[in-house]
């Protein structure tokens, strides 16, 4: 990971830090602190889900070349993808029914799926970008699940 630029190394790399605490508060927290760590964990899961959507949505933004080809449809798809698991995530919390543990495990697969559409960038993403999202999606996507099964 040396490759990778420092700046975005270092704050990929905290960006895990909330969901560690609250995977440590959930195993060896005190009861009155699980609910709102289930719910940090779930939060912070799905605004970076979000995020990563996000950056896929400036990939294929800044690919004007590739678009002119009509070769991106799928990454304009998949960027917007994130942003829509994640809102079906909260619906369960939101209408009332059994949460958070489903909703913690369909955010964590969906973190540990977008290696998926990391990997077909290719050429479109920063030579780093891989040995960046690699260990985060991992780490962030077991952490989720691991929120999950607390």
């Amino acid at each position: 990971m040396a490759s990778v630029p420092s700046l975005p190394r270092w704050l990929g790399l905290a960006g895990l830090l909330p969901q560690f605490a609250c995977v440590g508060v959930l195993y060896a927290g005190p009861a009155d602190w699980r609910s709102p760590a289930l719910a940090i964990a779930f939060a912070d899961a799905a605004l970076i889900l979000s995020f990563l959507g996000g950056m896929w949505w400036g990939i294929a933004a800044a690919a004007p070349a590739a678009q002119r080809r009509r070769t991106l449809g799928w990454l304009w798809i998949a960027a917007v993808t994130p942003s829509l698991v994640a809102l079906a995530a909260f619906l369960p919390w939101a209408l009332g029914w059994r949460w958070p543990e489903p909703s913690l495990v369909m955010l964590g697969a969906a973190l540990l799926a977008s290696l998926g559409v990391d990997i077909r960038l290719g050429a479109l993403a920063p030579r780093w970008w891989m040995r960046l999202r690699l260990p985060l999606s991992l780490g962030l996507g077991l952490a989720t699940l691991a929120a999950a099964f607390a």
